[in-house]
């Protein structure tokens, strides 16, 4: 079929985003499920999977609730209601827990028995000494801290917090029976879920109890004028999104802290119960928190499998976890210089967490203490709880710097942290920008203005990701420091529209959302397309985290039609059908899913053998294009440019870490017989590796003696 006889906008060509996003989920469970992988990382990404659940629960599932309330009756991309859309993402749930469970009780648990964990499931399976030790941790550690609340007619039913496990319990009165009555018990989070049993110095295997069973074992304690019937641990989940009235919130911080506090009590959307519950305590929760049967999951182990991740921290066990990568200093800075020498050199590309860091850093800090810089500004949408970055910014406005930071409060599941830090660069006289009306600040920018010989010098450093010193060590994430005036320029003309709304007629090199950039990415494809109607050279190679804008893949469908050969590394959400005769079948789609969580946006265009090549802090979504303030650079330097097509093919080569979507819109492992195994992130890493020794070979003892030892070779920066 000819391309102008489709219709590249049906919604048949498309895939719901919330069930794509599910089937992100199942890749990570795949890990879990990898026999291959170590059994520590497994356990890692089991966890991984239960803490995404909670999220997608909080704000996707919350936010398509709200649109049912609200008689919302729009379709989505796909051509579903948001009723089609719940009911369709309660079964696939339901069938994804039913395989984590599968996998924890058949695979994980005896593994972890074979070598030498004990997890004790069930309080009754306690020996006479560990059930001793067990109650007598609970009368000194647990005892104290617990608040039993009864339901009665003067106690009415209490609010329970989200995510919070909980025990429940049904009670008669010891004397004159009566009816049953309910009551409950927080789970409290301030103490370790995780409880060690002792053990002698003998012996090898290390048995663990988990804080509700020994809870539930001493229960009794609690309602003292009570026989306890029953006990069941549960646990909730609520509608944790939050909309604002930007326009008549009065102060944006204030409002947003007032919204915080509510979302510990949003409407009900799930609830997980332990499996086999008492129909009768069941039926009770079931009223009280006013949620239907398609919301309740039985769960056959222990509830909020989030508790792996403490377990992954286990000591003693690095011979069941992959080896920890030790990020390498950048090749650029392995010398002498100050960065700011460094950049005038020439462009760095920086490749965390294959490269350290540390040099982000360093150029705030650098700037903040160099008496020639005269003012630094720099967009924050997530840091770390003890930010270098933070700490470097308050000491420039105290030493006199002119300092401009918008810090992007409604970065979600961040609002509380981004509060914290403003006021705290606030105090230290920076002036802090708390976003825009109507849109998130989503790019990652950082201008230094600096007074040089030759007059003032603009350093630019750009990234796909955000300037958090601690997730970098996880995250695949790419960045540019340069001083490129025609960069400079355009970064002048970001921090100018942030702060005063002023837009500039038009941009050097720079394209930024929501007014330009998607115009800029379709301009690209449909580029790439006129050159493969035209027998010209054509292709497009793109990395991004999600992809599901309706236009943007429309273009893609033309484009491969057309004959444009385009490979996508997705990691989570594709609503595009990959391998479609006659719609998509130049398309291919691979998601990475590996020991770092792949976080870069790069975009490659071969624009008939002058290649493009682009990074971003925006994927092919929506909310990026139309409702955030996104900033999309390119890659100008030709040794730049090879280093990250040799990132990408590595990545398009990957047969252990990625899955292929297939036109049926599942997601299967490369077939790798016959072929070298090839793990991009380990590849990566070696390749990281090699080139830091190589620059450290350049500065070995030369015969006359002198011995260099280059900055990048020093001990990693201590945290501030």
């Amino acid at each position: 079929m000819a391309d102008t006889e489709l219709d590249f906008m049906s919604p048949k060509h498309y895939v719901n985003r919330e069930l794509s996003w599910l089937e992100f989920d199942h890749r990570v469970l795949s890990e879990a499920r990898d026999r291959s992988t170590p059994l520590f990382d497994r356990l890692k990404f089991l966890s991984i999977t239960a803490s995404n659940l909670d999220e997608f629960f909080m704000v996707r599932v919350a936010s398509l609730k709200d649109m049912v309330h609200a008689g919302y009756r729009k379709t989505d991309i796909a051509g579903m209601t948001a009723e089609q859309q719940l009911a369709k993402i309660s079964e696939r749930t339901h069938e994804l827990v039913a395989l984590q469970y599968s996998t924890y009780n058949r695979s994980l648990l005896p593994a972890l028995e074979a070598a030498g964990v004990h997890l004790i499931e069930r309080y009754e399976d306690l020996s006479a000494e560990d059930g001793a030790f067990v109650d007598r941790y609970f009368k000194e550690e647990v005892y104290p801290v617990l608040t039993p609340m009864a339901v009665d007619s003067s106690r009415p039913f209490p609010l329970v917090r989200n995510k919070t496990l909980n025990i429940a319990a049904l009670l008669k009165k010891k004397e004159g029976g009566g009816e049953l009555e309910f009551a409950m018990v927080q789970v409290p989070s301030v103490l370790p879920r995780l409880v060690l049993l002792p053990r002698t110095s003998a012996e090898k295997e290390q048995r663990i109890i988990l804080l509700e069973e020994v809870i539930e074992r001493n229960i009794q304690q609690l309602f003292l004028n009570y026989d306890v019937v029953t006990s069941h641990p549960f646990r909730i989940m609520r509608n944790a999104d939050f909309s604002l009235d930007e326009e008549e919130a009065v102060d944006l911080l204030e409002e947003i802290e007032k919204q915080l506090k509510k979302r510990q009590w949003g409407e009900v959307i799930r609830l997980e119960i332990e499996e086999k519950a008492d129909k009768r305590l069941l039926k009770i929760l079931k009223r009280e928190l006013s949620i239907g049967e398609q919301d309740i999951y039985d769960i056959p182990g222990a509830l909020d499998l989030t508790f792996f991740m403490k377990l992954y921290g286990l000591p003693g066990y690095d011979h069941l976890k992959t080896p920890p990568h030790r990020p390498q200093p950048v090749p650029a800075l392995m010398n002498d210089d100050d960065i700011f020498t460094n950049i005038r050199k020439g462009d760095i590309l920086l490749m965390h967490p294959y490269e350290t860091f540390d040099p982000v850093v360093d150029f705030v800090r650098t700037a903040a203490k160099d008496p020639d810089v005269l003012a630094i500004k720099q967009t924050l949408y997530r840091v770390s709880g003890n930010s270098p970055i933070i700490a470097a910014l308050a000491a420039a406005a105290e030493n006199g710097k002119q300092v401009s930071v918008l810090v992007e409060l409604k970065a979600r599941f961040d609002e509380e942290n981004n509060i914290i830090w403003a006021r705290k660069l606030e105090k230290a006289g920076c002036h802090v920008i708390y976003g825009l009306v109507g849109l998130k600040t989503h790019s990652k920018i950082t201008l230094v203005v600096r007074r040089e010989e030759d007059g003032i010098r603009r350093y630019v450093h750009l990234g796909t990701g955000n300037y958090n010193d601690s997730t970098a060590k996880l995250y695949t994430d790419c960045g540019i420091l340069t001083c490129h005036p025609l960069i400079g320029e355009d970064a002048t003309a970001v921090f100018n529209m942030l702060s005063g709304y002023s837009e500039p007629l038009n941009w050097n090199l720079l394209s930024v959302a929501p007014l330009w950039l998607r115009n800029q990415f379709l301009r690209l494809i449909r580029r790439e397309t006129k050159f493969a109607r035209a027998g010209k050279p054509a292709s497009i190679t793109a990395k991004m985290n999600s992809l599901c804008d309706k236009e943007i893949i429309a273009a893609l469908y033309e484009a491969s039609c057309a004959g444009v050969k385009i490979r996508l590394v997705v990691r989570g959400i594709c609503c595009l059908k990959a391998g479609i005769p006659g719609l998509s079948e130049h398309i291919e789609v691979r998601s990475i899913v590996g020991e770092f969580l792949e976080h870069a946006r790069i975009f490659i265009f071969e624009n008939d053998g002058s290649e493009e090549i682009y990074m971003g802090s925006a994927d092919w979504m929506p909310r990026n294009l139309d409702r955030r303030v996104e900033i999309l650079f390119p890659v100008l330097e030709e040794p730049l440019k090879e280093r990250i097509r040799q990132y990408m093919e590595l990545e398009l080569e990957d047969n252990l870490k990625a899955h292929v979507l297939q036109p049926d819109g599942t997601y299967e492992k490369p077939d790798r017989r016959g072929k070298v195994p090839v793990n991009s992130q380990e590849a990566l890493c070696r390749l990281a590796e090699e080139a830091a020794r190589a620059e450290r070979k350049k500065w070995e003892p030369r015969e006359n003696g002198r011995v260099f030892i280059p900055v990048g070779s020093a001990p990693e920066m201590s945290k501030e």
